[in-house]
């Protein structure tokens, strides 16, 4: 009995690998064509303190800039919303290193986010762990060539040790390899490429399915005009063919997304798209609408995808504002910010594109907040009809509750986490009902 068991147990572990190398075949136009959209678990496994750099500051930090602890339920919500890909910022150098000599990454922090990545995984959803601004140790430095090589052996010895714990995952988990690297100028993106060298070849280099795995590559500051201008016929090179992306992020213009104040130069933008300007407001967009939008975004179909480079739009969104003053409209404002994120996912949906839309959990205005995830119910339903409006005229599944998850009404309908209305009564698991989490 014993034997019959080793036998089958042998079997069952040689077809797991077998078909764990036949999906890593999949090219990185094919796994971008499953990906979209994709939501940012964002100021979470990135945050900390600088001042922390090359030391550990524990598991904790997970909560330093917003206060819930990623659980599978939170991941369960955002799938159940229609999201197809979660991309988890990742600080690794900024608070988690337990040997500054070998750079040694805190193994309670690779196992946390390890748990992270397999929410998602078991979900069938995509997701990218990155390193991101992570105190700024090399983001901030990229033009200086005289930090290159040591940065250099900083990059492998933390990517080395990633690409090693995560080795035996299938095409599901995808690397990032940086996330808006300062480069602003020709010399700079030349330096970066170095860098992302650095990065593709330790990866292929690590064994177990790293040989195959998607990675992305992030273009200088992640700014389109610079990725196009500067690195366009200049990727990297990858052992592996058809294995690489292109990560640039969309936050245009400043005065929409982000600007909190009128100034001298220019005014905050509130109303963005024509049909939602406002008559007489000084706050109505100048520039940057749907034309210069679709603009930005061909640029990238014409110099990265039409290549076979698919693009990843890593982050994107605007915030949404309290807006008061005489002759200002609220309204106006809400259906600017549907309409820029629905117009942003139409247009990246169109063009093949992989939109990743930021979301912070920060739960105050002025903010980018979708999902409130200590409730799991939606924040922002601005942001979050424009999104799914799109994704229906896509014909990018989405789950029949949407209603229930909206904060204009209620539906007392019970449905299981694929989305599906349940006839009969369950007698135990975790369902959803008038969107908020059912366990029975």
């Amino acid at each position: 009995m014993k034997k019959r068991l080793t036998t089958a147990l042998a079997t069952l572990l040689a077809l797991t690998t077998v078909q764990a190398q036949q999906q890593m075949e999949l090219t990185a136009e094919q796994v971008a064509q499953q990906m979209a959209p994709g939501w940012n678990l964002g100021n979470t496994m990135e945050a900390g303190n600088n001042a922390y750099n090359f030391k550990n500051s524990g598991l904790g930090t997970e909560t330093y800039w917003q206060g819930t602890k990623t659980t599978q339920q939170v991941i369960d919500y955002v799938k159940l919303l229609g999201f197809r890909s979660v991309r988890i910022p990742c600080a690794w150098v900024m608070g988690h290193i337990v040997d500054a000599q070998a750079n040694t990454i805190d193994p309670q922090w690779l196992a946390r986010v390890k748990e992270i990545v397999d929410y998602c995984i078991n979900d069938g959803l995509y997701v990218v762990i990155n390193q991101h601004w992570d105190g700024g140790w090399l983001e901030n430095n990229i033009a200086d060539a005289t930090k290159m090589a040591q940065n250099k052996q900083v990059l492998t010895q933390i990517w080395t040790q990633i690409a090693e714990y995560f080795k035996d995952y299938d095409e599901h988990l995808l690397f990032a390899g940086l996330n808006e690297p300062n480069a602003g100028t020709q010399s700079a993106t030349f330096n970066l490429l170095e860098y992302e060298q650095t990065f593709i070849d330790l990866v292929r280099a690590s064994g177990g399915n790293n040989e195959r795995r998607v990675l992305i590559v992030q273009g200088p500051s992640t700014n389109i005009d610079h990725t196009c201008n500067f690195m366009a016929g200049r990727m990297p090179n990858d052992p592996t063919p058809q294995r690489l992306m292109v990560e640039v992020h969309y936050y245009d213009p400043w005065q929409w997304w982000g600007m909190m104040q009128d100034e001298s130069w220019g005014n905050m933008f509130y109303y963005w798209g024509a049909e939602n300007h406002v008559s007489g407001s000084k706050h109505n967009a100048t520039h940057g609408e749907e034309a210069y939008m679709e603009e930005q975004l061909e640029k990238m179909v014409v110099n990265f995808s039409s290549q076979g480079i698919p693009v990843y739009i890593g982050e994107f969104g605007a915030n949404r504002r309290n807006i008061t003053g005489a002759g200002e409209s609220q309204e106006k404002h809400n259906a600017s910010i549907k309409h820029h994120y629905k117009t942003f996912m139409q247009k990246a949906f169109a063009k093949g594109l992989v939109p990743v839309v930021w979301d912070t959990n920060g739960l105050t205005m002025p903010s980018m907040d979708i999902i409130n995830r200590q409730t799991l119910t939606i924040w922002d339903s601005y942001m979050m009809d424009g999104i799914h409006e799109a994704m229906q005229e896509a014909g990018i599944p989405t789950t029949d509750i949407r209603a229930a998850m909206s904060d204009k009404g209620r539906d007392e309908a019970i449905y299981d986490l694929h989305g599906r209305r349940l006839t009969d009564i369950p007698s135990h698991g975790i369902y959803i009902q008038n969107g908020m989490k059912l366990v029975k």
